[in-house]
């Protein structure tokens, strides 16, 4: 009686591990905005439903982080929907963010890819100078900045992107130093402060934006799209996992964001940590 009664227990045992839910899985791209979304959407997960989700994190570029949703590699990961439009679906940019996120939400049903609702803040690209060339040269417009030359730098995307370089320079024919100088994001600010470049183009919602003296040129053509921040997740993700998930929808601000970004790339605090100190105040 007792051997078949460990028979059963096994037998119990192994249809339980059979029926136990596939790990969920958070991606982000490769920059610090990302990495602190992913890891507050990871743990998030894992305080409501009470088991490990698993991060792969710092995936690289967008195509590279879609292709990976698309593909069921990841779950869910953090998109911008003007990035979106002109990147990854190839749409020509809206000014009104209602119509970009109508469009994203539908150019993506044929991946089975839901967007939900906006986390709250826009991260627009920004044309970051130092404050003391801005007020030196009188320049607080991308109109007013075709007034001097440039030494541009730029991330990779931004290059090559359609609401990047290219659209940019066809709206403000900016003089330029020679092609931008292109590096990590994470490298901008400090090449700004060193010379090696006296235009950075940032995000708006960096933090070091108003830790230091640095000046946004406004977009006074109104050329970058709207880039409303918004998690993607992927069909087969469980409904307990959607709905948390959705909890963070209009939970930023800007400002919150720009701050967020700043405990991390300007005082070098663990992003686990920064993550777990802004889901204790939502709570």
């Amino acid at each position: 009686m007792a051997r078949a009664a460990i028979v059963a227990l096994l037998i119990a045992a192994l249809a339980g591990c059979g029926r136990s839910e596939r790990r969920i899985v958070v991606g982000s791209k490769n920059f610090t905005e990302q990495l602190i979304l992913g890891e507050i959407v990871a743990q998030h997960l894992e305080k409501r439903l009470g088991r490990t989700v698993e991060r792969k994190l710092n995936l690289g570029g967008t195509l590279l982080a879609h292709n990976a949703l698309v593909q069921g590699d990841i779950d869910l990961y953090p998109e911008y929907t003007g990035t979106a439009l002109t990147t990854v679906l190839k749409q020509a940019p809206s000014s009104s963010a209602d119509d970009v996120l109508r469009r994203v939400r539908e150019g993506y049903r044929r991946w089975r890819i839901e967007w939900l609702d906006p986390l709250g803040f826009n991260n627009t690209f920004a044309m970051v100078v130092r404050g003391e060339d801005a007020r030196r040269d009188g320049i607080r417009t991308l109109t007013a900045a075709r007034r001097r030359r440039w030494t541009l730098g730029a991330g990779y995307e931004f290059a090559t992107r359609p609401d990047g370089l290219p659209g940019f320079q066809k709206t403000y024919e900016l003089p330029l130093n020679g092609t931008p100088v292109t590096m990590d994001l994470g490298l901008l600010y400090r090449a700004l402060e060193s010379g090696k470049i006296d235009m950075a183009a940032a995000n708006s919602t960096d933090g070091l934006i108003a830790a230091k003296d640095f000046a946004v040129l406004e977009d006074d053509k109104h050329f970058f799209p709207p880039y409303q921040a918004a998690f993607l997740i992927r069909a087969g993700l469980g409904a307990p996992a959607r709905s948390a998930v959705a909890e963070l929808s209009g939970r930023f601000t800007d400002d919150t964001m720009r701050k967020l970004n700043y405990e991390v790339a300007g005082k070098h605090r663990p992003i686990g940590e920064v993550a777990r100190d802004f889901l204790a105040r939502l709570r």
